[in-house]
């Protein structure tokens, strides 16, 4: 099950919401990851820096991909 399948389904909503969603509120979701990869940084103490903007950055496009796929471009 990819990122965002487990995403949608933990938050209950359709492919065709979730899509929605991605498209309307992408710089919402990039800053909420963001967010979560800086408190996972500072966790480990900058040990592992370069593993954890490494998944940002595939949880990003893996995030967009799905956003695209469900509905055709991003806003």
């Amino acid at each position: 099950m990819s990122f965002m399948d487990t995403l949608r389904d933990k938050l209950g909503m359709s492919k065709d919401k979730a899509g929605d969603m991605m498209r309307q509120h992408g710089d919402k979701v990039d800053q909420g990851l963001d967010k979560a990869g800086q408190a996972a940084d500072s966790k480990t103490g900058g040990k592992y820096s370069s593993q954890v903007d490494s998944g940002v950055d595939k949880a990003k496009d893996a995030a967009h991909n799905y956003g695209e796929q469900q509905g055709g471009g991003q806003s």
